[in-house]
């Protein structure tokens, strides 16, 4: 009998494991852009260039490098209000997507390491987790 609760607590761990694991950032950016094409393209549209004035760029866009969190939280909470994106001002809202911590984590990896954009590190599930909407104030 301890010899099957063994076992089993064993095989258990290996499967829970493999659930939960975090993504490689590889299939992470896939997933993004699958999330990207479902939920983003309409505004940003699919080069990343967004609209000069009304949807901003996530193409080479600074606001979107230099601040990750305020560009996670802005996803997961919705986002309104001016800000400025490569000295373009833009004062519009995006609402929230209803998009959960994991595909904001594979969305925010795909722009910002697609259309020229390179981050060296990987946005996580746990990060986005940890975001607030006190960071957009």
């Amino acid at each position: 009998m301890k010899g099957f609760i063994l076992c089993y607590s064993i095989i258990i761990g290996m499967v829970s494991s493999s659930i939960f694991k975090e993504k490689t950032k590889e299939d992470s950016i896939e997933a993004g852009k699958e999330i990207y094409n479902d939920f983003c393209i309409q505004c940003h549209l699919a080069s990343g260039e967004g609209v000069s004035g009304v949807f901003p760029p996530l193409k080479k866009s600074d606001y979107l490098l230099n601040n990750i969190e305020k560009s996670i939280a802005g996803i997961k909470f919705g986002l309104r209000g001016e800000i400025i994106v490569n000295d373009e001002v833009y004062n519009s809202v995006m609402i929230n997507q209803g998009l959960d911590n994991e595909e904001i984590a594979d969305v925010m990896n795909y722009i910002l390491n697609e259309w020229g954009n390179s981050f060296e590190k990987q946005i996580s599930t746990q990060y986005v987790t940890q975001i607030q909407k006190t960071v957009l104030e």
